[in-house]
């Protein structure tokens, strides 16, 4: 049931031997040459499984093409994960971090893999638990989140990791700013829901250690207790802001089994089997948790923020496909669901005046 990967796509491949030399500078005594494969699952960074006799190690580095300024930074990645590990122990051990783009194209690091079990979109073929088993897998996953957001962030030396007060003003810039140059001519301008969550920004209710990409698939499961949330993957936008929008930002993808025939399609984590909560219980249970306390309308910012900030990853996707900077044929549609978004974002907007 552990998550493996698959046959390297075309375009993609590493140099596997400059990457393994390196890699033996960083693991004296590992032994032989690599099978390499790669993840799927991922739409931003690529990700490949480096498997030895005597090691089990994944390699990430950024995709090719134009992207976003301050976006797949490897060595920040990399550090982050390194200054977390002490204090959450869920975070996977580094083994290091090469910026010689000569050795296979561009920067990378390379971390220990953590032997599990992913949630992606369905639960692994033979897994199947019953309502009281996913409600409580649900509730460890977010009890994760409410974990992390109560380290330490001086503690663990992150205290320089993001830019202090104001972040919720910066994100909504910010992110604006992103959608407007990734527009393409088959998506919608955004304009009323921008201009929303700019007359709606809130100051920032804490400066914590927040994911920023918290999915069911970015986590790894015990395989002899699937409840258990043994790792926590995909740090690349990790920063130090505001707890609710990092609960909003997980919020969007969170899909229920009698949502529309559209957003079902959207679904890549299991929140639609029996027992997972739904998004309104999720706020609830975050909110009760940690002691925060607000209303309908002013969690509908969060919310649709978050839907926005899925668009505009969407989009930045979309547009390296679009300019032939990518050939992977999983982002050809995506501009329908810019789309979408588009329309989801407005009919919170109209239910929140209401």
């Amino acid at each position: 049931m552990q998550d493996r990967g698959g046959r390297v796509r075309p375009g993609e491949e590493l140099n596997t031997p400059a990457v393994d030399a390196w890699l033996k500078q960083q693991v004296p005594g590992l032994q032989g040459a690599p099978e390499v494969t790669q993840f799927s699952g991922g739409a931003s960074n690529w990700t490949y499984r480096l498997q030895y006799p005597n090691g089990d190690y994944i390699l990430r580095r950024p995709p090719a093409g134009t992207k976003a300024k301050g976006a797949h930074d490897m060595g920040r990645e990399f550090r982050v994960q390194s200054a977390l590990k002490p204090v959450y122990p869920v975070v996977p051990t580094m083994i290091g971090h090469c910026a010689d783009e000569a050795i296979t194209g561009s920067e990378f690091y390379v971390m220990e893999r953590i032997a599990g079990i992913i949630p992606r979109k369905n639960m692994p073929k033979g897994l199947a638990l019953d309502v009281a088993t996913t409600r409580k897998l649900c509730m460890n996953v977010l009890d994760k989140l409410i974990e992390l957001h109560g380290v330490d962030a001086k503690a663990a030396g992150l205290d320089s990791l993001g830019k202090g007060s104001g972040y919720c003003r910066r994100q909504i810039e910010g992110w604006s700013e992103r959608y407007t140059r990734a527009r393409t001519w088959n998506v919608p301008s955004y304009q009323r829901v921008m201009a929303w969550l700019k007359e709606r920004t809130p100051d920032d209710v804490a400066n914590v250690v927040i994911h920023n990409d918290w999915r069911f698939d970015n986590v790894v499961l015990a395989e002899t207790d699937p409840t258990r949330v043994i790792g926590v993957l995909d740090w690349e936008m990790a920063t130090l802001g505001d707890p609710l929008m990092d609960l909003g930002n997980a919020l969007a993808y969170w899909v229920h089994a009698d949502d529309n025939t559209l957003l079902q399609t959207t679904r890549r984590q299991p929140t639609h089997l029996p027992g997972m909560l739904r998004r309104e219980e999720v706020v609830e249970y975050y909110l009760d948790k940690s002691g925060f306390k607000l209303d309908r309308q002013q969690w509908a910012f969060y919310e649709v923020y978050g839907l926005f900030r899925l668009a505009v990853i969407v989009q930045q996707i979309y547009y390296r496909y679009h300019h032939k900077q990518t050939r992977n044929p999983a982002f050809k549609n995506f501009w329908i669901m810019s789309n979408y978004l588009d329309w989801r974002c407005k009919g919170l907007i109209k239910r929140a005046r209401g």
